[in-house]
């Protein structure tokens, strides 16, 4: 291959040594997608399950997950947001299930196999009288595996957590005029952030993803007790937007408010959207 230069004149290049050829303009769109602005380089999906029953049962499930990565050379963000509703609407309505968990995630790499992150998580779940619980997590990740089929990798870090619970009955007013509010509980801690997170490409059309996280709390008020969160989901491509999820997660607290059970476990399918932008 004949090379024409500003200022050597024309160089001969042997073809096998030739990886790429652009012009002006490919080139400038694949320098720009290196380091795309925080709008653009996005990608992700959206999954979406609804169920409805009438009859001796009157039930709704609206089932809702969004996730997008914006992925750099050097560094990555990850968002995601997903929110299970299940309502028994008969003659008493009551909340069979109502958990929404969303964060967000940055990593930066250090070198091909080790990376540091900083994330931010949030949780409600009614069933569990848990108003929020919010999670700030700082540490390390290696990758065991990356390649573009496999991915695993292994993180660990320190937290802060912030839990608030309302259960039990209205507090006796005690200001004029007066003013009523739930029992709660408030807590504060440090904890560890152990865990890893596997996505393997099973073929042409399906990605396999799991991760599992465990939180030892590491304050002598709560020494002995943690949290863990184990997920597992699978997405096949029907077309190049649209897809069929199935997802399982299994949410466990060691220490939960009283007449609460210690383990959440909720398993969804429905349709997964995928959007790049």
């Amino acid at each position: 291959i004949e090379v024409a230069t500003k200022s050597g004149g024309a160089v001969e290049v042997p073809a096998g040594n030739v990886v790429m050829i652009r012009n002006d303009a490919e080139q400038a769109a694949y320098d720009k997608s290196l380091h795309p602005g925080l709008l653009h380089g996005w990608n992700g999906g959206a999954n979406v399950g609804f169920s409805l029953a009438r009859g001796n049962s009157q039930t709704s499930n609206l089932a809702l997950a969004i996730n997008a990565v914006h992925p750099t050379l050097n560094d990555k963000i990850t968002v995601y947001l997903s929110s299970i509703d299940t309502q028994n609407e008969l003659a008493t309505p009551s909340t069979v299930a109502n958990l929404i968990t969303s964060g967000i995630r940055y990593d930066r790499n250090f070198g091909p196999k080790t990376f540091g992150f900083g994330a931010a998580d949030f949780m409600s779940n009614a069933l569990q009288d848990l108003d929020l619980r919010s999670v700030y997590t700082g540490g390390l990740g290696y990758h065991a595996i990356k390649s573009a089929n496999t991915t695993l990798d292994f993180l660990a870090g320190l937290n802060f957590t912030h839990e608030t619970y309302s259960n039990g009955p209205a507090n006796t007013p005690v200001t004029v005029p007066p003013t009523y509010g739930s029992y709660g509980v408030i807590k504060r801690f440090a904890a560890l952030t152990l865990g890893e997170e596997l996505m393997h490409k099973a073929g042409k059309s399906t990605v396999i993803t799991e991760k599992l996280y465990i939180y030892p709390d590491l304050s002598s008020g709560y020494s002995g007790q943690y949290r863990g969160e184990f997920d597992l989901g699978t997405v096949t491509k029907i077309s190049s937007w649209l897809g069929w999820q199935n997802q399982f997660g299994d949410i466990y607290v060691s220490n939960p408010p009283m007449g609460t059970k210690d383990n959440d476990v909720i398993f969804t399918t429905g349709l997964n959207f995928s959007f790049t932008h």
